[in-house]
């Protein structure tokens, strides 16, 4: 059976009341994004140290009606009920009714991220079985390898980690940069993010994966002294998060940073500079990872 979609922008504070009149009006589902992801404007929402969580400035809502459905009224009402304006940028489509796991399955064959190491999903057989391969199904969680943020920080670890390293996380999403790093070599690996959820996957994915990783909230990342901090976030985050990644770093360890835009890249080495001496810049479609060595006794 096909589905009728609505999608259209709208000011951050009123999107939690429009979704739940949305879904009293007959939404099958709404998902809410920010509307300038993956541009420069967009907007990191974040719970760390000196920093509020707040909504987007502005969402990009998607909601998804039966077909029988009249979507159209459905938004009138929802828009009614919560005294907002019909949208000016609405746009309707339709969406044929086709095996959507076969097809979101395809859309994530095995990735190679280095001759040395692949991510595949369980349903899929491994190209190289002499590799590492990282087995990790997309999920609720951010990190899959597809992402250019994700593989940059998947290739410096093949390049730098030598074995037993103590590695930390933060803003582990999926749990991937631990897990590989342990698959790599590493002794020991925490990841940190603030998402429950996030977590719940992680823990799922190091089973799957037959390594022992640690991942919890944020408040006992200080005590771990790490070799290697791993942050691929956000640039804005990155940088309110610097002295206190810097204090989780141990004298002489490194740090490698992304999820950066190209434009943003010298705000955060600028903001990690009085900790580590920075390496030039590593760029894959747009996105810049950072890596910087620790300096003794700073």
């Amino acid at each position: 059976m096909p589905f009728k979609s609505l999608a259209f922008t709208l000011a951050g504070d009123r999107v939690e009341r429009l979704t739940d009149a949305l879904l009293a009006a007959g939404a099958l589902s709404v998902d809410a994004a920010d509307a300038h992801g993956g541009t420069a404007s967009e907007q990191a929402v974040f719970a760390e140290p000196g920093a509020a969580t707040r909504p987007w400035a502005c969402s990009r809502l998607t909601a998804l009606f039966a077909a029988n459905a009249d979507a159209g009224q459905a938004l009138a009402r929802a828009c009614r009920d919560c005294a907002i304006d019909l949208p000016a940028d609405l746009v309707q489509a339709e969406i044929d009714d086709r095996d959507w796991v076969r097809l979101t399955q395809a859309q994530f064959p095995p990735i190679c991220i280095d001759s040395r190491l692949w991510v595949v999903p369980t349903w899929a057989r491994a190209v190289d079985p002499g590799a590492i391969n990282l087995v990790l199904d997309p999920g609720a969680a951010f990190g899959t390898g597809s992402h250019p943020s994700t593989r940059l920080c998947l290739q410096w670890l093949v390049r730098n980690i030598r074995g037993g390293e103590r590695v930390l996380d933060y803003g582990c999403g999926s749990g991937i940069l631990a897990i590989a790093a342990l698959k790599l070599g590493a002794a020991r690996a925490r990841g940190v993010d603030i998402d429950p959820q996030a977590l719940v996957a992680a823990r799922a994915n190091a089973m799957q994966n037959e390594v022992c990783a640690e991942f919890v909230a944020p408040g006992d990342e200080l005590a771990f002294d790490a070799d290697v901090v791993a942050a691929n976030i956000l640039a804005k985050p990155l940088i309110a998060l610097a002295p206190l990644l810097a204090a989780a770093t141990r004298a002489g360890g490194h740090a490698v940073l992304s999820g950066i835009l190209h434009e943003q890249w010298r705000e955060v080495a600028d903001a990690y500079s009085p900790w580590y001496e920075m390496a030039a810049p590593v760029s894959d479609e747009g996105w810049v990872a950072l890596a910087g060595r620790r300096r003794q006794g700073d």
